[in-house]
């Protein structure tokens, strides 16, 4: 990893804040949108900019090759459930929470490599590591203010969005680690909305919704800024400074969703969700520390 600049690290910095403002904005945005209407609009307006880079750059997109099954796959891994999920839990808790809850996804990633990536298997440091992260959340659990019996089901469906990430992760290394970022991440995006279409139409009912203007302006968010631009800019960081430089934004990610979340939305942060942000970013450092 070459040495950061000043720069570097300022791009880090808004990635960084831009993932954490993703979920107050998912958690407005579901005030007028119901989870897979959002989840579309949120993966079309990402599509439209990506789009228009492949056809400036002549990049051909993969999306209905012969490989079309595992973009469409990785495309329901790595969008339309997650995003789904994530929209229908946050919902019902706070949006730090979730920002919290989705940290973890290093965590839940390294279990599933270590049965599916032989280069990546469990060390003594790294089960530490998930232990550590896993009894972070287990103490948001005895904090009544934040998870108790009537949303503590919906916590269980963001940490099973995480677990999507992961999944998807684990099938573009094996499949698709050789196929270009922008190509993965457009015939991806393409295939999300296919799956996405139904859903929304089938089972919910967009054109009779009456969304607000706050709400509206959360979900354009959503979609241009938190997801395409976004995934722009980790790109550009990512071929500048390394995936390892790049994954520290990991860690930002939860900071920026507690900030956020008190400011913005006046969400109440105790003591024990900080005590849990400290030892789930301590898992995570240490589980990503022992990474190959």
């Amino acid at each position: 990893m070459k040495e950061a600049k000043v720069t570097d690290i300022f791009l880090l910095l808004l990635l960084g804040a831009i993932w954490g403002s993703s979920f107050f904005n998912i958690k407005i945005a579901t005030y007028s949108y119901e989870p897979y209407t959002l989840a579309l609009i949120r993966v079309v307006l990402a599509t439209i900019p990506m789009l228009a880079v492949t056809f400036f750059y002549k990049i051909k997109i993969q999306a209905f090759s012969k490989n079309w099954k595992i973009y469409a796959l990785v495309g329901l891994c790595n969008l339309t459930i997650p995003f789904s999920l994530i929209a229908i839990g946050t919902n019902k808790i706070d949006s730090y929470l979730a920002a919290m809850l989705m940290s973890t996804t290093p965590i839940t990633g390294s279990i599933l490599a270590h049965f599916f990536i032989k280069e990546e298997k469990i060390t003594f440091l790294k089960s530490l590591g998930i232990i550590l992260g896993f009894s972070g959340i287990l103490l948001l659990f005895f904090d009544k203010l934040i998870i108790n019996e009537s949303n503590y089901l919906f916590v269980l469906l963001i940490i099973l969005g995480s677990t999507f990430y992961s999944i998807s992760g684990i099938l573009i290394l094996k499949k698709l680690k050789k196929s270009g970022n922008v190509n993965v991440t457009t015939s991806t995006l393409i295939w999300s909305v296919i799956t996405l279409l139904p859903l929304s139409f089938i089972l919910e009912e967009p054109f009779k919704s009456t969304p607000t203007l706050e709400s509206t302006l959360s979900l354009i968010y959503l979609g241009v800024v938190a997801t395409g631009f976004a995934w722009w800019l980790r790109f550009k960081i990512l071929a500048k400074n390394g995936i390892v430089f790049q994954t520290q934004v990991t860690y930002l990610i939860p900071i920026f969703g507690v900030i956020f979340g008190a400011l913005i939305l006046d969400e109440q942060i105790t003591w024990k969700v900080l005590a849990s942000l400290i030892i789930i970013m301590s898992g995570i450092y240490i589980v990503k520390k022992n990474n190959k």
